[in-house]
């Protein structure tokens, strides 16, 4: 089935023969959904697609909620051999009329409270076709899809063929189109499923965003690729998922899902159940690692990847899964830590700018041939733009973002050293270290910090636990206390935001 399209194949092999083992469970409305009913309901969406102009490379926009008819559209995009290109539902109209003038799609599919107000805007960016999905699982999408019969033969798709665009979050200049190609998908699924021991037997609690690298291709894609189910819940609700574990074996989160389960009194017994809990897309605190083991029995396995490369590393499913690392690169890619300045490869220990290479990295930038050419080089290494070192026994250690470096008096700071210093003071839930302009030293350091339950500590409670351990130029010239860190979607601390805020404070 779905013979010569390359992910399609990849993606229904493991249910073919178990078209009746349960793939989905929609936690809005109790339905149980087959693996049969997914892709029978997945060809039927192919087919309204190229019903409505869909070709081979034509992009799909989707802005909607998370539903399983949303996730549907993803595989039938596939299916009818067009690239998938999901938008943040949080987008206002202005930043949706960006991505639909950059990337040209032929199919908007929006939510249907947004229609009326996007449907002006598509048309002005020559979009054709403008379809809705709502979070009822309802829409003119779905009312078409229920319209036609399955039996829809996939277009063919070769490896390097595109599968989907995703944006990375332009915080720092416009943002670039990641184009994702069918082998790129369907690698790392693979080595996903295999490297953390995915079977048919395990349930996957699915509580991530689909619009974004984590939810779609990590999440979902290895779930398809083992033959396993997921318990599919719109977004994240602590008492749910603690209601659930005893019925799963996988919990894929971002930091905040773990910090926030570990309020609940009932979490121990709630995880006995569970085999693996993975953690990603932002930074894992050592803390939070710690007291996730203690509760639980279990160690959180944290893992390290991006837009650009799906999945590049990953703490060991057997073996010593370290605080504050994102373990070993996975099989089939290549990692170098570079110097930022000449791209020499450094020796083991040192930090530089983690480059990586396999079949996992992209295509290159939508429409941005010189951006790619800075990022990507001739030898299929990728820039990231992560800071980091390896230490002797090979754990990658990430220490900030090359964006993030300070320079103060010619001396390079790297934010993450400081930041787990004040971390681990009493009366810290956490900080974020950044520089700022100064006058005599280029750049400041300022760490805004953001205390517990309003503990009483002072920047000088704070500069005299630190100072012992930090190099006088590396101890922050400004403190400042909030009472939260801003953050993305997917619970990355927005340090441009806070490099804003602060930009002044010297001037």
């Amino acid at each position: 089935m779905y013979h010569g399209n390359y992910l399609a194949e990849k993606l229904r092999a493991a249910s073919l023969g178990a078209e009746n083992r349960q793939f989905l469970r929609n936690h809005q409305t109790g339905e149980e959904i087959t693996y049969e009913a997914f892709f029978a309901n997945a060809e039927r969406m192919a087919q309204v697609l190229v019903g409505h102009g869909v070709e081979p490379n034509d992009r799909v926009a989707v802005q909607a909620p998370k539903t399983v008819a949303m996730l549907e559209l993803y595989v039938a995009t596939v299916l009818a051999g067009g690239v998938f290109l999901p938008l943040n539902p949080a987008y206002t109209a202005a930043e949706i009329t960006y991505f639909l003038n950059d990337a040209e799609p032929r199919v908007l599919v929006c939510d249907p409270t947004r229609e009326r107000e996007l449907s002006p805007l598509a048309k002005q960016a020559g979009v054709a076709e403008v379809l809705t999905i709502g979070a009822d699982e309802s829409g003119t999408l779905v009312d078409l899809r229920d319209g036609v019969d399955t039996g829809f033969t996939a277009v063919s798709r070769k490896p390097d063929d595109l599968a989907a665009i995703l944006y990375t979050s332009g915080t720092t200049g416009r943002s670039k189109g990641a184009m994702l190609t069918h082998q790129a998908l369907a690698s790392n699924s693979e080595t996903l499923k295999d490297a953390w021991q995915f079977s048919a037997d395990d349930v996957l609690i699915h509580a991530l965003p689909i619009f974004h690298t984590h939810g779609l291709f990590v999440a979902t894609n290895t779930t398809l690729m083992a033959g396993s189910s997921c318990i599919f819940m719109p977004s994240f609700d602590a008492d749910e998922i603690l209601g659930y574990m005893p019925k799963a074996t996988v919990l894929m989160g971002v930091p905040t899902f773990y910090v926030r389960l570990l309020k609940s009194e009932d979490l121990s017994k709630a995880a006995a159940n569970m085999r693996l809990f993975v953690s990603g897309s932002a930074p894992l605190l050592a803390e939070t690692h710690d007291r996730w083991r203690e509760m639980t029995g279990h160690a959180i396995l944290e893992r390290y990847g991006m837009t650009e490369t799906n999945m590049n590393t990953s703490n060991p499913y057997q073996g010593d899964r370290r605080a504050g690392t994102v373990g070993f690169p996975l099989p089939g890619i290549e990692l170098l830590v570079t110097d930022p300045a000449t791209g020499v490869p450094l020796p083991q220990g040192e930090t530089g700018v983690l480059e990586v290479r396999g079949p996992n990295v992209f295509a290159g930038y939508w429409n941005m041939p010189e951006k790619t050419a800075e990022e990507l080089r001739g030898n299929g290494f990728f820039i990231t733009g992560d800071l980091g070192h390896m230490d002797k026994d090979g754990y990658v250690h990430i220490v900030g973002r090359q964006k993030d470096l300070i320079i103060s008096g010619g001396y390079n700071i790297y934010p993450k050293e400081i930041e787990l210093l004040i971390d681990e003071l009493d009366g810290i839930n956490e900080c974020a270290v950044i520089g700022v302009p100064h006058t005599d030293f280029g750049e400041a350091v300022v760490a805004v910090v953001v205390t517990q339950n309003g503990a009483d500590v002072s920047t000088t409670d704070i500069m005299a636990s630190i100072k012992g351990n930090l190099a006088r130029f590396k101890q922050p010239k400004h403190i400042e206390f909030v009472n939260s860190l801003p953050r993305n979607a997917m619970g990355k601390v927005q340090k441009n935001v806070l490099r804003e805020d602060y930009d002044a404070i010297f001037k």
